[in-house]
């Protein structure tokens, strides 16, 4: 059964409107592509009233700002209580508006309370410094809210990516506008009535669902708006970039794509890397930033590791991601069913081999066999370009200085991974890979507790992590005069 849709307004000063040109939109179910629900379609003159609200929610005597430090933590503390106790329901919601298989989202969910009270407990932890300048003179630093912070959110972990840049928002103080994706609004709706119910006074959330050249367009141009965080594609991320310091000069903190290089080297373990290497490109259909869709394999253990890598990908189940067998669920959309299909077919064309899958599933629902090419080379498509999608390129290497500068050839520098048994390996590539994150014989494994962002153009700034704050802080030096008489 479908899970009950319980919002579909925008929400503004803790209150469900409808937009203000009556439109609405529909979201569609990946699994089966039926309308879900029609919701309400923000933009500019939405996004003008939510930002205002967020404005006077972060003025210097509202109720928002003049809470301590430690009754933020508590209010988000019973958030992720809250949370805790919707867990079931907010999993099908997921599931249902981004075909995640219900397995998955279960257990992507199942941390969202550490994970909240981790960036939560860091609000009373946020300190200055105190600095011996010279002369007869006192300095010190004050860390504080940036301000209205615009937050867009990508279709492929809705809830997780609302947590990371909505909670740590709001632990340094700050008051936000947070722009859904348009393929999955229903999960941030869900979430906005949840952190009412925590108690969060009026006017620090507001979700305003729309498209990203309007709804997200007028939050990124909007000059009371003090910083945008996007998570997304770099195209659009470069579009953001430059957008932020047109009326204004934005910080901006953007997460963007990925062609992630994961390296099995001859002394590596079969049985573990294979398992770790398909996981790593075809959970959630490959439709993660991270996934490790470059395979470099070394030369001693290639054809053993295709063998088996095939009869892996030919073993998961693509189907009904709520079947408690499935492996596998649909691409978010036709857009992205097409655009997977399209690469497989650049594949063939420039002479790769494919091993197993590359065809739709079905004619109902956006589903693609989980696909396995070897004998890929540098300069073919698959191998350069992010495909987003269930598509695994296996290359060839001989050594690891080789295949480090290959890697590193590449526009991108999200995340990185090896396979070997030697730490000489796993250290001269971990120090020269050029990545943000680096996993040795695991893949996909992380917690709150650790930065995760980009090098090169995977993004700009870093979420998560002790400093997680930090991109939501602004830093003032305050020198006082001291009496000479001492």
């Amino acid at each position: 059964m479908a899970p009950e849709i319980k919002y579909t307004k925008i929400f503004i000063d803790n209150e469900w409107v409808n937009s203000k040109s009556g439109k609405t939109f529909d979201t569609i179910c990946p699994h089966n592509e039926s309308v879900i629900a029609k919701v309400a379609e923000g933009d500019k003159a939405d996004i003008d009233l939510a930002v205002a609200a967020a404005k006077r929610a972060f003025h210097r005597n509202s109720e928002w700002r003049l809470l301590d430090a430690s009754a933020r933590s508590r209010l988000l503390f019973k958030f992720a209580d809250l949370m805790e106790r919707d867990m079931e329901y907010l999993a099908e919601l997921e599931s249902y508006d981004n075909g995640m298989v219900l397995s998955v989202a279960k257990n992507t969910l199942s941390g969202v309370g550490k994970r909240i009270r981790y960036l939560a407990s860091l609000a009373d932890k946020i300190q200055g410094d105190t600095i011996p300048i010279d002369g007869d003179l006192f300095s010190f630093t004050l860390k504080q809210p940036v301000g209205v912070c615009g937050l867009i959110l990508p279709w492929n972990f809705p809830i997780l990516m609302f947590l990371n840049k909505v909670v740590t928002a709001l632990t340094s103080g700050c008051t936000v506008v947070v722009k859904p994706a348009e393929q999955t609004p229903l999960t941030a709706l869900a979430l906005a009535a949840l952190l009412a119910e925590a108690g969060v006074p009026r006017g620090v959330v507001n979700v305003v669902p729309g498209y990203g050249e309007t709804a997200g367009a007028a939050l990124t141009l909007h000059p009371d708006v003090a910083k945008i965080s996007f998570t997304g594609s770099v195209e659009v991320g470069k579009l953001i970039q430059q957008a932020a310091g047109r009326n204004n000069l934005k910080r901006v903190t953007l997460e963007l794509g990925g062609k992630s290089p994961l390296i099995i080297m001859n002394d590596a373990d079969l049985n573990i890397a294979v398992p770790y290497a398909a996981n790593g490109v075809f959970l959630h259909q490959g439709q993660i930033c991270v996934a490790a869709s470059r395979v470099y394999v070394q030369s001693g253990v290639y054809d053993k590791f295709v063998e088996a890598a095939v009869q892996h990908a030919r073993n998961l189940k693509v189907g009904d991601p709520n079947d408690a067998a499935t492996n596998n669920g649909p691409q978010i959309d036709e857009t992205q069913l097409k655009r997977t299909l399209e690469y497989v077919e650049k594949g063939k064309n420039d002479g790769a081999k494919l091993m197993t899958g590359g065809k739709r599933v079905g004619n109902k629902g956006y589903y693609v066999e989980p696909t396995v090419f070897a004998d890929v080379k540098d300069e073919m498509a698959i191998a350069k370009d992010e495909i987003f999608g269930p598509v695994q390129s296996i290359l060839k290497f001989d050594t690891l200085e080789e295949v480090i500068d290959r890697a590193n050839n590449t526009k991108y520098g999200l995340a990185a991974g090896i396979f070997t048994t030697s730490i000489e390996n796993a250290l001269q590539y971990s120090k020269h890979v050029e990545a943000g994150t680096v996993w040795v014989n695991t893949y996909l494994m992380g917690g709150v507790q650790v930065p995760f962002g980009g090098y090169k153009e995977s993004g700009v700034g870093r979420e998560n992590g002790l400093n997680a704050v930090d991109a939501y802080l602004e830093v003032k030096t305050v020198t006082m005069a001291l009496s000479k008489k001492f």
